[in-house]
């Protein structure tokens, strides 16, 4: 609950609108489910159908897992080689069972690589049933063994390869526990494989859940996001499959061999571990597509991710650690350390950004003050104003001027007087009317 709720006002956040009611948030989120749970019907299905190929595609990694560890333990020669020395222990089973009579004959269909060969099983294996002090005696004074095979012999000794029959087929199909065991792996495999083929879908409905209201480039942007997630996932996905699987598993036989355990693998644990590992890789690898949205949101910056990044480190280990389908140190490892390099990568793409939103303020900053300047070039000049016929920088002072400017008359440099009154300006005498005038007292 206290993740829903946190989720919840990381959508309220995203969005320009104003915070959503409690219901309204799941009512959503009740949609967003619904879409991921028809998606991976569909997916399950169709993978569903491509069983069997699924099925030989996951134990391609056992197969590596034999052939990589049967041959460190062959001598460094062409005549050794994983199928040759299978196809040996079959032959000198099959030897061993026929009459004498029928020996001869059986060994003239067999080429002279393959009859050497078989010998030196034979050899080997004898060698291998006696204590440990007459082996190096027996090689040596076997007359069926030439000379330059003893130092082939020899070797198989040292590296101690598998001899026994049918070891091969049993790693490689494995058992099951009960009788519905085969088919509940078949559902969880297409499962697995729906999830891989619907993560873009996936990836899409999440973010939508999480980023509401987006704007029109906002989601111009969202699909080159979608497609680089995929991308990470993917390649998460297929590192895990053709490196990282392969030498786990390389490294659990051999550590169970070394301690004398058969590696007798049931195929459900073996499918259960790969599909987990697989699948883990592809989500750690999402990391820098997380980082994104949240610098996005405003909950993650440069400054914060450079100034955590010991914090990170150690909270990467211990998700490693929690993820992880096994609890050793090895595979923790091999998990930690992509996501390690991940985050700092999170870490640039950020720096990147902001550098980017820093310069594209800068750009509109520019334009917005040369906006301004153009304005001001392209204002309209007033109209001509008549000038001042006694400017102020004529007079010394200004009570100088103020009185030139309402003296009438002004004196002048030599000393003579003018007048500097304006014509125009002064009344005329009022005109009396002629009989205004006969009526005037003034005349008497």
């Amino acid at each position: 609950m206290f993740l829903l709720k946190k989720v919840f006002q990381l959508r309220d956040k995203a969005s320009n609108a104003e915070e959503k009611p409690f219901l309204e948030h799941l009512e959503e989120l009740r949609v967003a489910i619904t879409r991921i749970v028809i998606t991976l019907l569909i997916t399950t299905i169709v993978s569903f159908t491509y069983r069997d190929t699924l099925m030989e595609i996951l134990r391609k990694p056992i197969n590596e897992v034999w052939d990589v560890h049967t041959d460190k333990k062959l001598p460094t020669d062409p005549l050794f080689d994983v199928d040759r020395w299978e196809q040996a222990k079959v032959q000198a089973d099959v030897l061993a069972t026929l009459p004498d009579s029928q020996q001869a004959f059986y060994l003239a269909q067999l080429s002279a690589d393959q009859q050497r060969l078989m010998n030196l099983f034979i050899a080997y294996k004898s060698a291998m049933s006696l204590e440990q002090e007459k082996r190096q005696a027996f090689l040596t004074n076997n007359p069926a063994v030439r000379r330059e095979d003893q130092a082939f012999l020899t070797e198989l000794i040292e590296k101690k390869p598998d001899m026994m029959l049918g070891t091969k087929d049993r790693f490689r199909f494995m058992s099951t526990l009960n009788p519905t065991e085969s088919f509940m792996l078949s559902m969880k495999l297409a499962l697995y494989a729906g999830i891989v083929i619907a993560f873009p879908l996936l990836l899409a409905f999440i973010l939508q859940f999480i980023l509401p209201g987006l704007h029109a480039h906002e989601k111009k942007a969202l699909y080159p996001a979608l497609a680089v997630g995929f991308g990470l996932f993917l390649g998460g996905v297929l590192f895990a499959y053709y490196w990282i699987l392969p030498n786990v598993l390389e490294f659990f036989y051999s550590y169970g061999e070394s301690m004398g355990i058969a590696n007798e693998w049931r195929i459900g644990y073996y499918l259960s571990f790969a599909t987990q590992f697989t699948l883990i890789f592809g989500l750690c690898f999402e990391l820098p597509v997380i980082v994104w949205v949240l610098v996005k949101v405003g909950l993650l910056n440069y400054e914060l991710m450079s100034r955590t990044r010991s914090y990170a480190i150690v909270a990467i280990v211990i998700i490693s650690a929690i993820v992880t389908p096994t609890p050793d140190a090895f595979t923790l490892m091999l998990l930690a350390a992509p996501m390690i390099v991940l985050y700092e990568m999170s870490i640039w793409l950020a720096w990147f950004d902001a550098r980017r939103a820093k310069k594209r303020e800068d750009e509109e900053e520019q334009r917005r003050m040369k906006s301004i300047l153009e304005k001001d070039h392209a204002a309209p000049v007033a109209p001509d104003v008549m000038p001042d016929p006694y400017p102020t920088s004529h007079y010394a002072d200004h009570d100088s001027y103020h009185d030139a400017y309402h003296d009438p008359m002004h004196q002048t440099e030599e000393g003579e007087t003018e007048d500097v009154s304006d014509p125009i300006s002064e009344p005329e005498p009022e005109k009396k009317a002629p009989d205004a005038e006969k009526n005037d007292p003034s005349r008497e």
